[in-house]
């Protein structure tokens, strides 16, 4: 293994997956796999990068700590030389954690400082200028993400968000020196290092930004950022021999499909509103309904199974204000839970009731999702919108799409769907 990934979350697990798979035009990436929760055996041999998918985005800071020290345990046993944290791009976190402890501990386990720190995603219109975090024209704090019900990113500014996380200073590499090259950023990194500056937010408005980020990070022990960083890692071993490079296979898995949503994003509500014009039938599960237990995965199963040829979707991707209420009517880890609960049992029974793609909406959802369905592992197959790749698990053989909640166009449900059965359309 030449690449070790520990991701905060499954959907950001595929995601930068997908990124490494990929790699640049032309080039191609690594053979990449995606594992659900730490494995308890090696990885297998041919594997050149692996990504280990946690759910450790919003649990306690000491327990996102912990798991993730023995995730980087077991990428250093199977030989990974180079470690990447990765997080959301839309940075999502709360003023304690958990990306600032996290990867303080991970910089202090392998002993390094001057670390890069860039959630930067141009594909998906997130960037960094002067450290201030943009989604699309919009800083973050006014992108919808100060609604997120679980991580409020109220603070566009990374240095400062992080400063609150982080018991050492965190340092800038700015635009200007991002653009003088890879040597330029390689030396303010060495600089940042000597300031004892742990961590670094690194500016990036391009691909062509993020690679050449990749260039100077070449021969670190760790890198964090979103998917987006990843984009030029592929090359440090392919270009020296070291791996081979080429495009994944489009793989085939035909039968039944269903759509399960958690997020309440604004993209994906549009998402569902696109697909309900359709006239697709759906089922919307609200938190009260979850909680009470008026819905029931034997309830989404019957209406799916009802409806198996018109790809249905179960939803409960409500409003910031209404999930907010719900929030307080039931408390924010039990409305939480009980929605997970119920996606999970669902996938569960969906799959022993013959479905065989499921498009999953939402980090949370996604992984209640995959680890009810519990593949070890998940092959990596081509990208059906930037940052959501196919997935295929072997034992069942399942074909997923988990997707970021702010992720896709308005039409990804029904693309996923045909992506998932071998359709490039």
């Amino acid at each position: 293994m030449l690449i070790g990934v520990i991701a905060d979350d499954f959907t950001g697990a595929s995601d930068i997956a997908n990124t490494l798979t990929r790699g640049l035009p032309g080039q191609g990436g690594l053979r990449t796999s995606q594992f659900i929760g730490i494995p308890s055996g090696p990885a297998p041999q041919d594997v050149e990068a692996g990504v280990i998918s946690l759910k450790s985005r919003s649990i306690p800071v000491a327990e996102a700590v912990s798991l993730s020290l023995e995730a980087l345990d077991w990428l250093l046993s199977q030989g990974a030389e180079q470690i990447v944290f990765k997080y959301c791009s839309t940075f999502d976190s709360t003023p304690e954690g958990n990306i600032g402890p996290v990867a303080e501990a991970l910089a202090d386990r392998l002993g390094v400082r001057g670390v890069i720190v860039c959630p930067a995603f141009p594909a998906t219109g997130r960037s960094i200028h002067q450290g201030h975090l943009f989604v699309g024209d919009r800083l973050l704090s006014e992108s919808g993400m100060e609604d997120h019900p679980l991580t409020p990113m109220t603070d566009p500014d990374i240095r400062r968000w992080l400063g609150r996380q982080c018991a050492t200073p965190v340092g800038l590499v700015a635009a200007p020196v991002v653009r003088k090259g890879s040597e330029a950023i390689a030396a303010a990194l060495a600089e940042a290092a000597e300031r004892v500056e742990t961590l670094v937010v690194a500016d990036a408005a391009t691909d062509d930004d993020l690679v050449t980020l990749g260039r100077a990070a070449r021969g670190a022990r760790l890198i964090t950022g979103g998917s987006g960083i990843a984009l030029g890692l592929p090359a440090s071993f392919i270009e020296v021999g070291r791996a081979t490079g080429g495009a994944p296979e489009l793989p085939t898995v035909a039968g039944r499909a269903v759509i399960l949503s958690g997020s309440c994003s604004r993209a994906t509500r549009a998402q569902i509103e696109t697909h309900l014009a359709t006239g697709a039938p759906a089922l919307e599960v609200s938190v009260d309904d979850a909680v009470a237990g008026d819905i029931t995965a034997e309830d989404v199963v019957d209406f799916a199974l009802g409806h198996a040829d018109a790809l249905p979707l179960v939803y409960s991707s409500a409003s910031p204000e209404v999930v907010r209420a719900a929030q307080e009517r039931h408390g924010r880890e039990v409305a939480s839970d009980a929605l997970e609960r119920l996606f999970a049992e669902a996938a569960r029974r969906l799959v022993e009731a013959g479905f065989s793609r499921i498009v999953v909406a939402g980090g949370e959802t996604s992984g209640a999702v995959a680890q009810a369905i519990a593949p070890s592992a998940l092959r990596i197959g081509p990208e059906i919108d930037a940052g959501v790749p196919v997935l295929v698990s072997n034992d069942p053989e399942v074909a997923l799409a988990l997707k970021s909640g702010n992720f896709g166009g308005p039409d990804f449900f029904a693309r996923a769907a045909r992506r998932l059965a071998g359709d490039a359309s």
